[in-house]
């Protein structure tokens, strides 16, 4: 059965303008995969097909055959548009909330008493999203640390350029603070007279946005005395999640911190590190 919409589209199978076949989708799982580590499991289906039909669009292509066509061509100009449009980005400041209650009150005391020579901190925000997380951090280490005597540094990265140019810019919707309380919101955001709320330079001045593919080389080598890497990994099989807890091992400092998302554990992934509870860790 074809339909016409009232943009003069023509739609099949059930009402879909672009027809996406099992085939097709296992292509599309495959490549998703072999680039980034993800596993699109079938209930992820209709999330793709809408995210990947803008891109078909965008194209100026004619079908998801069409598609599959270009992103299994080597050298193509669409996998960074492609993997962009497959990574989930959901964020907010001061998410899972406890992770940062921990993080003021008990891992910047241990690091103020165990880095005293070196008055040096460094921190990562693994799959930073838009930039919450990383703005979150700046704030923390502002509130409780001396940031203007030491060499304190967060790096930011993500595997979505999108999400990072967002994170550099530090510009959100203001309903983005509303469970913010007031003093925080004074201390640390600006706003712009509109609907928008950007954070303030001196938390910017922390932190540097890098894009990265967590599964390729690493740029930096550490050492880093805490890694965030929340709701990432749950995306990964259980080998991609071994290499990549060994590979945070390696750059984590002994007894540097880790903290992971609220549905994932290391049970059976890694014997690096010992739990704190609630998902937080601490390098052996």
């Amino acid at each position: 059965m074809v339909a016409v919409s009232a943009k003069n589209k023509v739609t099949t199978h059930m009402g879909r303008e672009f027809p996406m076949s099992e085939g097709n989708f296992k292509l599309i799982s495959d490549i998703a995969y072999k680039l980034t580590g993800i596993k699109l499991s079938d209930h992820k289906k209709n999330m793709i097909y809408s995210r990947l039909s803008r891109r078909i669009r965008l194209r100026n292509l004619q079908s998801f055959d069409d598609y599959c066509k270009l992103i299994s061509t080597p050298g193509n100009d669409e996998m960074t548009d492609f993997v962009n449009a497959i990574t989930t980005n959901l964020t907010a400041f001061f998410r899972e909330a406890h992770h940062f209650v921990y993080l003021q009150n008990v891992v910047f005391p241990y690091l103020m008493k165990n880095n005293s020579a070196s008055k040096r901190i460094r921190i990562w925000s693994a799959g930073c999203s838009t930039g919450e997380e990383p703005y979150t951090l700046a704030i923390c280490a502002k509130e409780k640390l001396p940031v203007e005597r030491w060499d304190i540094k967060i790096l930011a990265t993500d595997l979505d350029t999108n999400v990072v140019e967002h994170g550099k810019r530090g510009e959100y919707d203001v309903d983005r603070i509303e469970d913010l309380d007031s003093s925080r919101k004074k201390r640390w955001f600006l706003k712009d007279g509109g609907e928008q709320v950007r954070v303030k330079p001196s938390l910017q001045e922390l932190i540097t946005f890098k894009p990265l593919n967590l599964l390729n080389d690493w740029p930096m080598k550490g050492p880093f005395d805490v890694i965030f890497c929340r709701n990432v990994v749950i995306y990964f099989d259980k080998d991609t999640q071994r290499k990549l807890f060994k590979r945070y091992a390696q750059v984590l400092k002994p007894g540097g911190h880790l903290f992971i998302g609220h549905s994932e554990n290391l049970h059976k992934v890694s014997d690096e590190f010992e739990s704190l509870g609630q998902t937080m860790y601490r390098r052996l």
